[in-house]
């Protein structure tokens, strides 16, 4: 019981919320993965406890103790998301192009020149990418059991049509100014098709980031402890478009034939974080690492949304009525994390690594001077915490670089209200000389998810599969 009532709660959201900060935006701009070098992704991000690359800034800030060096490092990358998506048996395919850059950072090394004690100090800033948004999807399927009409119906029960531009001005006010529902005599609410029987379809494009800049410390204690901090100051761009309409293709309605709802979104934020970490090496052939980051305060979120209805009859009418536009201010608190890092060198010949890290999102907040009381309440009741595992290999053949890497992002729903697990299985090679280098990566994920048009009895069942091909080129001196 109590699971469909979340899910019921989750459909009421989707149906006439789609604008309204709700729990899944606190969701999206928790979540974030690895980015950064193409070497820090060809072996699953699983550098937390061996350091020396720009990446760890964002991870384990320890690790930037580890360069004897300095370095600069950009990686430019190719992003493809594919798209799968059934609804009701009908499938479709989609997918979508984004160039990036992934890293852009540099490292200064300042060596004491002492034998014993504090023997390095570094500085770095520059910025990895830690999400990308880029998405599109294609959803059709008949509907013979509702329409999102009668979604709007169950909600406006009782309330007057004068008052619905001051309530619903971005769905139902529309539907209702452009005859798609209406009233008797009574004041009672209608709308042709209540049932359903129509061809419904969604498309919906995504596209954004979360990029981080970071400004690190590190120090370097005998080449034995090594410890690291980093100002993190991420930025949150997201945009997004859709499409859902509703179609009698088989004639069913005398009257009815077809509508179109467009909603667009815009949300831009910035914020600030701290990350502590530190990596002890007890003997050369182990590393351990441990890290720690700070809850992100977003506290200049702001969203930009309006919306349009367009409607056809059979009789050959038509109307189209769009919304004025909205804005809200508020802020954001992401959930802090804890990761743990273990790292084996075998010679000069090669490595193996793992880290695992930990996260609760059901401690992200929305916070304002309005009540976002139902919405952090939904928070606490729908997400849990999601454990993350990177395990990674590299080796050596002269100046030639082999790696391969794994990494498993859990659920971060209760109850198995939805899935979001995602798997990232990664490839790559390097070559490396005294004073520069060149790295590339392949990687690989997948994740299936269910999205629901409105009604949380019909889920879309979603399979996205992205491919990232980057290259890294860096610098000694």
């Amino acid at each position: 019981m109590k699971k469909i009532k979340i899910l019921i709660l989750l459909a009421l959201f989707i149906s006439i919320g789609v604008n309204a900060q709700n729990e899944t935006d606190a969701l999206r701009y928790s979540r974030t993965f690895f980015g950064g070098t193409a070497r820090y992704e060809s072996i699953g991000g699983a550098f937390g406890a061996l350091g020396a690359d720009f990446s760890t800034l964002s991870t384990n800030p320890a690790g930037i103790g580890l360069f004897k060096s300095s370095e600069f490092s950009i990686t430019p990358s190719l992003f493809v998301n594919n798209s799968e998506s059934n609804y009701n048996g009908t499938v479709n395919e989609d997918n979508k192009y984004n160039f990036n850059f992934n890293n852009i950072g540099g490292v200064f090394n300042f060596d004491t020149h002492k034998e014993t004690g504090w023997k390095n100090f570094q500085l770095g800033f520059g910025y990895n990418r830690l999400n990308n948004f880029n998405k599109r999807m294609m959803i059709e399927g008949f509907n013979n059991s509702s329409s999102l009409l009668t979604q709007y119906l169950d909600n406006i029960t009782g309330i007057n049509p004068g008052d619905l531009q001051d309530m619903y001005p971005f769905d139902i006010n529309l539907a209702y100014e452009t005859d798609l529902i209406f009233t008797d005599t009574l004041g009672n609410y209608y709308c042709d098709m209540p049932e359903g029987g129509m061809l419904q379809r969604k498309t919906v494009s995504s596209h954004g980031y979360i990029d981080e800049t970071v400004v690190s410390f590190g120090a370097n204690y005998n080449d034995k402890f090594f410890l690291g901090v980093t100002l993190g100051f991420p930025k949150i761009y997201y945009s997004e478009e859709s499409g859902y309409s509703e179609i009698d293709t088989e004639d069913k309605s005398e009257y009815f034939d077809a509508f179109t709802l467009h909603n667009n979104l815009k949300t831009k934020g910035t914020g600030f974080n701290l990350k502590f970490g530190m990596i002890y090496k007890p003997v050369d052939w182990l590393r351990l690492g441990a890290a720690v980051h700070t809850p992100t305060f977003y506290d200049d979120m702001t969203d930009t949304w309006y919306s349009s209805i367009s409607s056809q009859f059979d009789d050959g009418t038509h109307y189209y009525k769009s919304s004025p536009d909205g804005a809200f201010d508020y802020k954001l608190e992401t959930p802090m994390r804890t990761m743990g890092n273990i790292a084996f060198i075998i010679g000069t010949h090669g490595l193996i690594s793992a880290d695992v890290e930990f996260v609760d999102y059901s401690d992200a907040r929305l916070r304002e001077e309005q009540d976002f009381y139902d919405q952090n309440d939904a928070i606490r009741n729908k997400y849990t915490t999601q454990t993350n595992y990177h395990i990674g290999t590299e080796w050596r053949v002269e100046n030639i670089y082999l790696r391969g890497g794994y990494a498993f992002y859990g659920s971060p729903y209760k109850n198995n209200i939805n899935d979001a697990e995602r798997t990232y299985y990664t490839f790559g090679m390097g070559f490396r000389e005294q004073n520069y280098f060149v790295d590339v990566a392949y990687v690989i994920s997948n994740e299936s998810s269910d999205y629901y048009l409105y009604d949380y009895a019909n889920p879309v069942k979603n399979d996205f599969k992205t491919s990232k091909f980057m290259v890294s080129l860096g610098f000694k001196f």
